[in-house]
């Protein structure tokens, strides 16, 4: 399981050595299938306008706010190393892909239906979803049964494909972005989890 997150990093430093030196054959994927989606929108005004609402149930401030708010309750309960752990997921993921905006020039679709004036590898809002859906799990797994952990990682999978989905259909970023976002996460997440809750010998998470 520990080479998960290793080939994920591993994956997300390739593909933004590609997008940063604009690799040609990257860069016809993200504009054919931009190009779908643009067409597709065009298509389904309405369709456009739900998923402008829709997307921002990763927006950061509420990415901060949720964590926060998690963070105080586990704390409150005495988790504290759960605390931490969503404390430290909460603050590195928006550090991590604020930071690649800053640096890295990585322009977005233009046109598209929303209007976003910043860099735009990896995809805040999917890093977001990506890592709030991985830190749930993680969190949530030793505590269900069989049936649980399967509606568990259906839930959260489909949490995080369906918020990198709008990010492409609204021209906000290019699909490599949004793929950088789940790469990210998946990259940063579980190492957190080991760095802040740590097994004890018997192999139970400590609290």
């Amino acid at each position: 399981m520990r080479r998960v997150p290793a080939l994920a990093a591993a994956a997300f430093l390739a593909l933004l050595s590609l997008d940063a030196g604009q690799w040609g054959p990257l860069q016809a994927a993200d504009t054919a299938i931009s190009a779908a989606f643009r067409g597709y929108g065009e298509r389904h005004p309405d369709l456009i306008a739900v998923v402008r609402v829709a997307t921002d149930i990763a927006v950061t401030w509420l990415y901060l706010a949720a964590g926060a708010v998690a963070t105080l309750v586990l704390h409150a309960r005495r988790r504290r190393r759960d605390a931490l752990f969503t404390g430290a997921v909460t603050a590195v993921i928006p550090i991590l892909w604020s930071l690649m905006h800053l640096w890295l020039h990585s322009p977005r679709p233009t046109g598209g239906f929303v209007e976003v004036h910043t860099n735009g590898f990896p995809s805040g809002h999917t890093s977001n979803a990506a890592a709030a859906a991985l830190a749930a799990a993680l969190l949530l797994w030793p505590r269900l049964r069989p049936r649980g952990r399967v509606l568990l990682a259906v839930l959260a999978t489909a949490f995080a494909l369906f918020v990198g989905l709008t990010r492409v259909m609204l021209l906000a970023h290019w699909p490599t972005d949004v793929v950088g976002g789940w790469l990210l996460a998946l990259a940063v997440v579980p190492p957190l989890a080991l760095l802040t809750r740590l097994p004890d010998r018997s192999g139970a998470v400590a609290r």
